[in-house]
């Protein structure tokens, strides 16, 4: 049981310090998504 929670509050830790990598991909492909979306009207 102690391996499963120290891998899970590992893992959180992850997250929480790499969501700025996750977000900065999104946020082009929306920023594309847009583009393509108004040039297209």
């Amino acid at each position: 049981m102690q391996i499963v929670q120290h891998g899970y509050k590992g893992l959180k830790l992850l997250v929480l310090l790499n969501w700025d990598r996750v977000l900065w991909p999104c946020a082009i492909a929306a920023g594309l998504y847009v583009g393509g979306w108004t040039v297209g009207l």
